[in-house]
């Protein structure tokens, strides 16, 4: 291939990106429709604070102002999905919280019971600052080797 291609006036990466997110729809649609998480699966959820569309209680604003990471495993309920967003409802240190999240806010979507992980792109203009785990009473975890990790990146040629 040669390294004087044209810009593609398709938007590949925003279509990509697109079909990734709806597998986090779909896997939590699931999710809704069972009542409940199979065996050991649990989902870590990292999402743009500010996006959006986004609307969660301001004590979660003020500490994560960027970004944060959410557990859904034992302590979660009301979850309802729908093709552009899901709501669900979590406690953050012993204080109950309703959560909108649209998929386009979300940047990482993890199930560390079968090593399996998204990560969406983050505007090129948009570097995230580093945050601490949303707390949100999940057990902790180790991170192991993340040879199912998908990254997707169409970055511009320069």
């Amino acid at each position: 291939m040669s390294e004087d291609l044209p810009d593609s006036l398709i938007p590949y990466d925003e279509i990509v990106q697109e079909a990734l997110r709806a597998v986090v729809g779909r896997v939590l649609g699931e999710v809704e429709q069972t009542g409940g998480l199979p065996g050991n699966h649990h989902f870590y959820i990292t999402f743009k604070t500010q996006a959006a569309g986004v609307d969660i209680p301001a004590r979660l604003i003020e500490r994560f102002p960027d970004e944060m990471t959410i557990v859904l495993q034992n302590k979660f309920w009301d979850l309802k999905v729908s093709e552009d967003m899901f709501q669900v409802s979590l406690t953050f240190n012993q204080v109950a919280a309703h959560l909108t999240i649209p998929f386009s806010a979300i940047t990482a979507f993890v199930d560390p019971a079968v090593n399996f992980a998204l990560q969406f792109q983050v505007q090129a203009d948009a570097v995230p600052e580093p945050h601490d785990e949303a707390e949100n009473d999940a057990p902790e975890v180790k991170a192991e080797d993340g040879s199912n990790v998908v990254t997707v990146d169409f970055g511009k040629k320069k």
